[in-house]
């Protein structure tokens, strides 16, 4: 199993007192499923996505990745994982200025320490996998909305991840530039890639097969919405 959480909760400390946010998740997540996570705002959906990206850590409760007891690792450890395993898409992209796309896919190998040559190989491949074999020298202001989110998501490809989490990640981009991201993911998820998507949208939510939604830190449903 990839990801198994077992009565996982999550208070924030307020003043003198706590504010729960989770309250006792369970949850099986296996390998090159399409996941997506709704809920209100205020849900806890956010709170759980940052868990998983190993983000944040839980109050209680146990968060194993690949087996691993993700409560047991310390920074360095938690970090190296973030860096390898997981790899994560935002709504506004996240991308450097000041760099090119090229640049911007090398830098997770970057910090992790891959030579150049290999370095330089596995970011080009990444943006060949999300089309965009000929913008690798544009800077983000150089391209479209779409572009940049191409190249996040080439960003996210290039350490070979167990998971790719991506949190809103149409939410920037007009209705077209957000189907071609989809369309991009359900290629992606057909090449064997893992996905677990954030959304408040059901449009978006539609593309994932799996459907786990999420209201007042628990969660009120968890459906296969298509079949593979």
């Amino acid at each position: 199993m990839l990801i198994e959480i077992k009565q996982l909760t999550k208070s924030y400390s307020l003043g003198d007192g706590e504010v729960p946010v989770l309250h006792g998740i369970d949850l099986l997540i296996a390998e090159n499923e399409y996941v997506a996570v709704m809920g209100p705002s205020g849900s806890g959906k956010s709170t759980l996505m940052n868990i998983l990206g190993c983000l944040d850590t839980p109050s209680s409760g146990k968060y194993l990745f690949k087996g691993v007891d993700v409560n047991s690792l310390n920074d360095d450890a938690l970090s190296a994982m973030r860096n390898k395993e997981i790899g994560f898409i935002f709504q506004n992209f996240n991308l450097l200025p000041r760099l090119n796309a090229l640049q911007n896919v090398e830098l997770p190998l970057i910090y992790s320490g891959t030579p150049g040559q290999e370095r330089r190989e596995r970011a080009l491949k990444a943006l060949e996998k999300v089309g965009l074999s000929d913008r690798l020298h544009h800077k983000p202001s150089e391209l479209s909305g779409g572009q940049r989110q191409r190249v996040a998501v080439a960003r996210a490809l290039v350490t070979n991840p167990g998971i790719l989490l991506a949190d809103e990640p149409t939410g920037a981009l007009d209705s077209k530039t957000g189907e071609d991201i989809m369309q991009l993911f359900h290629k992606l998820h057909a090449d064997g890639n893992t996905i677990i998507l954030i959304t408040h949208e059901q449009e978006i939510a539609n593309y994932a097969y799996r459907t786990i939604f999420i209201k007042d830190g628990l969660i009120h449903y968890d459906k296969i919405t298509r079949d593979i």
